[in-house]
């Protein structure tokens, strides 16, 4: 390895892209950001222009080398590779010119609600599922680009012609980074577009034909960790830097917390939660409510994982503190959550946009159990923490019934993590070690490690570099948890009736 080589990270996220350098050890040399704004044209319709988010990675890059060069004048050529992780499933669509035919789509948007109920009616949700691991739901791209090709007389033309490009955000990137001489994306992303076999590994002939979509023009699939092309960033660079590193941002977070073995687990808890579970023993179907994805792919190895989305988390939180006013600063909920030996029986259910996996019941209302004249801001505040530990345990179990494989341990990142009490509950609940690895940009980090692998400044996993010991934080579990076992039933009872 180099004495001294350092890897530009671009984490292209939904409100803002971020550039991280890093050093062959892992830490953060310089990091910079450029925001990103999301267009609203009608209710429930999330857009984004395709050129400004090209513009905020350049801005982000930009002014990222030249603090580096700054700081560490001479050093520039030490830069050896760059790796990109982005927001999943937000697509653009472009002609031949590399002009885009509309604006890029994103995850969050819900225009194709009607379309995805049509394709259930019509019986197409088990084969989506056997194919792609996926289920029908305006999250994923394909069934926005049929509304499109449906009402955008611009994009059915191109389309119709064959001339109608699509790409995820890793791809539009790479295809301007390199003027158009690049149309590629790896196996993550395109797992997520509801056009990929994720067993065959290539994209699916008959789904594209069910969805009136066989003339798209659809990018080569490759490795996570591969040389996808050249770019100077519009000029930043003197020399052209190889990309040798494209990973969606939950899985490069995935491959960020080190889980490359069967049973490792990462949950990022942010406003909902991401679980993703390292699983070799696969089914083709998923029964248990969770989605089958790429976790990531090195040359030679594509990395399956199950994943289960978790609609609120942090977000439940927010809802005490902004509309209820239960607490004032996030410094609070722990005092208040540990003055109470247990819930005593106060549960708080937080379907406020109704429920993910393993239940997948958009129609729940949020609710409160077990008010009594005794009941104080403390019990509401412990029962919001504690909904996110149950919640985190529903998952793991169907993830564990279907793979028969137990949980070996569970990787945590987010804000929300800095709760000694709610990581120290999980880890009582899940009866399993909870591993706070200390990266706050941790996909930022997953993805720099694909691209170093991909340019073989390590040459295996072995070789990655260690984290410091002091970042870390480890909780393990207190196995004489009877109280614990005991709130997780009463949980799952209140639940149970909400089914009936």
């Amino acid at each position: 390895m180099m004495s001294k080589s350092y890897i530009l990270s671009i984490d292209q996220g939904t409100s803002g892209t971020k550039a991280i350098i890093f050093d062959a050890y892992g830490k953060v040399v310089i990091k910079t950001t450029a925001p990103l704004k999301s267009y609203y044209p009608e209710s429930s319709f999330v857009e984004q222009d395709p050129q400004e988010i090209y513009q905020s990675v350049l801005n982000a890059v930009q002014s990222c080398i030249k603090e580096f060069r700054a700081q560490f004048p001479g050093e520039e050529s030490s830069i050896v590779s760059c790796g990109i992780s982005n927001q999943r499933e937000t697509f653009v669509v472009w002609d031949k010119n590399g002009n885009p035919l509309h604006n890029a789509v994103v995850w969050q948007c819900k225009r194709s609600v009607a379309v995805c109920e049509l394709l259930k009616n019509n019986d197409f949700e088990s084969t989506v599922n056997s194919r792609t691991g996926l289920t029908i739901d305006p999250y994923f791209s394909a069934t926005k680009v049929i509304w499109l090709n449906e009402n955008n007389a611009n994009v059915k033309s191109a389309i119709r012609n064959g001339e109608a490009f699509f790409g995820t955000v890793d791809t539009w990137l790479l295809y301007k980074l390199t003027n158009g001489k690049s149309y590629k994306t790896e196996y993550t992303n395109a797992s997520r577009t509801l056009f990929y076999n994720i067993y065959t590994l290539e994209w699916d002939k008959t789904l594209l034909k069910a969805f009136g979509l066989e003339n798209l023009n659809l990018p080569k699939v490759t490795f996570s960790s591969d040389h996808f092309g050249d770019t100077t960033f519009d000029g930043a660079f003197k020399n052209a830097l190889p990309i040798t590193g494209m990973i969606g941002d939950s899985q490069a977070a995935f491959f960020g917390e080190e889980c490359f073995s069967n049973g490792m687990a990462k949950a990022t808890l942010g406003t909902g939660s991401s679980i993703l579970y390292n699983a070799e023993n696969l089914s083709k179907q998923s029964n248990k409510g969770m989605l089958t994805t790429i976790g990531w792919s090195v040359e030679g190895q594509v990395n399956y994982a199950l994943e289960g989305v978790i609609v609120s988390c942090g977000s439940t939180i927010e809802w005490l503190k902004n509309q209820l006013g239960v607490f004032n600063s996030y410094s609070e909920l722990e005092p208040m959550a540990i003055s109470l030996q247990s819930n005593e029986g106060v549960y708080l259910i937080p379907a406020f946009s109704g429920m993910g996996a393993p239940y997948w019941q958009k129609d729940w209302k949020a609710s409160i159990h077990g008010l009594t004249f005794g009941t104080t801001k403390d019990h509401l505040v412990r029962a919001a923490l504690e909904s996110i530990a149950f919640q985190i345990k529903d998952v793991i179990q169907s993830i564990e019934k279907e793979t028969n494989t137990p949980l070996k341990e569970l990787k945590v990142n987010g804000g929300i993590t800095a709760n000694e009490f709610l990581m120290q509950f999980l880890a009582d609940l899940l009866k399993t070690p909870i591993t706070n690895m200390g990266i706050t940009d941790v996909s930022a980090w997953g993805a720099a490690l694909i691209s170093g692998l991909g340019v073989k400044l390590w040459r295996s996993f072995e070789d990655l570099p260690k984290l410091p010991k002091e970042m870390i934080k480890c909780y393990k579990p207190n196995h004489d948890n009877t109280l614990i076992m005991n709130s997780y039933e009463g949980w799952q009872l209140i639940l149970n009736e909400k089914k009936q």
